[in-house]
């Protein structure tokens, strides 16, 4: 779509790159037949897309986690490890997000459970949410070094409490 030099700017000072981007990359074909406000909705939609993508990636990205690549979807649902896909499901929703209901995977060693916490975490970023990955030991020693400082405990506690999923590993 032909947009005038003095429109771009405007959207690039109104930090609106993505719409930009959206209406550059309308094809005249695909436009002509459509009304003002039917393209103004398609770049719109396309921008949003765009949008939420990486804010999803960002929200991934900032949790830390130790398996990026893990996925609830495309967790291997062995009987051996005891795994309901209802529940993994459930989980992949977010609802116990929404019903601050807390989530705790017990196993062997090698069973997992990492693996499980990274496909949470990275779940919640999908959903939206704030998460963040952390072994136990460095939230313990971070715990150590704040209870040293004066008001260092209540500190870390906000910090942490900014999250809407705190991922904690053995």
């Amino acid at each position: 779509m032909i947009i005038d030099t003095e429109t771009k700017r405007k959207l690039r000072e109104m930090s609106a790159q993505d719409l930009l981007d959206a209406f550059e990359r309308l094809d005249e074909r695909t436009i002509v037949p459509l009304s003002h406000a039917e393209t103004v909705r398609l770049a719109v939609d396309n921008a949003h897309s765009v949008h939420v993508d990486a804010k999803i990636q960002r929200l991934v990205k900032r949790a830390g986690l130790r398996y990026p690549q893990a996925d609830l979807r495309s967790i291997d649902l062995v009987e051996k490890r005891g795994l309901d896909r209802s529940v993994l499901a459930g989980l992949d929703t977010g609802n116990h997000l929404e019903q601050r209901l807390n989530t705790v995977f017990q196993g062997a060693t090698g069973s997992g459970k990492s693996h499980l916490l990274c496909a949470l975490a990275k779940a919640a970023g999908r959903a939206r949410y704030r998460a963040i990955y952390i072994r136990l030991p460095d939230l313990a020693e971070q715990v150590t070094v704040a209870a040293g400082k004066p008001g260092g405990v209540p500190k870390l506690v906000r910090k942490y409490a900014t999250y809407n999923l705190l991922a904690i590993d053995e």
